[in-house]
């Protein structure tokens, strides 16, 4: 018998600052970078109740977990369960299982950070955030981390909505953050641009990005998911979280191919690739950079050990049984 520790939400919420999840998924990307597996989401739709099931994969032997997201969301709850298992990658037996909601922002937000301090420019001073959901703020708590920012300009179409964001982050941050009008407004003058929406069109015109401009878009899920425009695509140094998912998944990226502004030869290189040094990431201080953070298990294992080490030192979580193979099924 095998015993793995189960980790609630709340409890969660309390191992980790949404800072510390910066280094673990790095960390967890530079892995990606000398060849450790992953593979892309697989999504199974249902029409009746209507909803998805999804699941991802990765194993990083050198932060020693192996293991993915599965959640369902939508159906009859018109709701989301996230059940993250991870398992030691020598043994194969169980670590943990999450109860992983709670981390999703905080370990999406992480991947967007390290995307930003691969490929912005240093001296980044201007953030524009469009949407002002709990995403949106994982992503900026993040990505303030690994950027000295002294001005976010935020937008949202519901004006309520937008104006909380920017009162709460700025109780939160030395930088000053605004609501603005607009997304035109919140992208002139950016020198990085986050996207955290669910939106079926593009949110910007590309046009409008100044020489020198960096974008993490994290809204890229699915196809029918367009955040950024083909404009925007076409002009980037386009980076993704994984290679394999640019034609799956990343909703814009697929309609600029269909458009036929770009083919597959326009994707640059994974994130990994460009922490390990395997390609490079900004080559020139006009370069526009697009790094797009679709969602992968690396980020998510990553977080996960983490997560576990940190429980295991704390002594919280509830232990459970995991039965092997070779004593639940017997000689049947």
């Amino acid at each position: 018998m095998s015993t793995a520790l189960f980790l609630s939400s709340a409890e969660i919420a309390e191992l980790a600052r949404p800072d510390e999840y910066v280094d673990p998924v790095r960390a967890g990307y530079r892995e990606r970078g000398h060849g450790a597996p992953a593979e892309p989401r697989t999504t199974l739709f249902s029409d009746a109740p209507a909803g998805m099931l999804t699941g991802y994969l990765a194993i990083l032997p050198e932060t020693g977990a192996m293991g993915g997201y599965t959640y369902a969301a939508g159906f009859d709850d018109r709701d989301a369960h996230f059940a993250l298992p991870i398992f030691d990658p020598d043994s194969g037996t169980p670590l943990s299982l999450l109860d992983g909601a709670s981390m999703n922002p905080h370990k999406t937000g992480a991947a967007g950070a390290v995307g930003v301090d691969a490929l912005a420019p240093v001296d980044a001073s201007d953030l524009a955030v469009i949407g002002s959901g709990t995403q949106a703020r994982g992503q900026l708590r993040a990505t303030a981390t690994v950027r000295a920012f002294d001005r976010v300009e935020v937008y949202s179409p519901t004006q309520s909505h937008r104006q909380e964001f920017a009162a709460e982050m700025n109780e939160e941050l030395d930088a000053t953050v605004a609501a603005v009008a607009s997304s035109a407004a919140a992208v002139e003058g950016a020198d990085v641009v986050i996207t955290a929406t669910n939106a079926d069109e593009p949110v910007f015109d590309g046009e409008m990005l100044e020489p020198g401009t960096h974008v993490t878009a994290m809204g890229q899920y699915h196809p029918g998911k367009r955040e950024l425009d083909t404009t925007t695509i076409e002009r980037a140094t386009y980076v993704p979280d994984l290679r394999a998912r640019v034609t799956r998944d990343a909703g814009s990226f697929i309609h600029a191919v269909e458009e036929g502004v770009v083919d597959e030869d326009h994707v640059h290189a994974e994130l990994g690739e460009v922490l390990v040094g395997d390609a490079p990431g900004r080559e020139s201080p006009d370069d526009i950079t697009v790094f797009d953070s679709g969602g992968t298990a690396i980020e998510t294992v990553a977080a996960a050990r983490m997560l576990y080490d940190r429980a295991v030192e704390a002594g919280v979580g509830e232990e459970i049984d995991f039965a092997p193979a070779s004593e639940a099924m017997g000689s049947n």
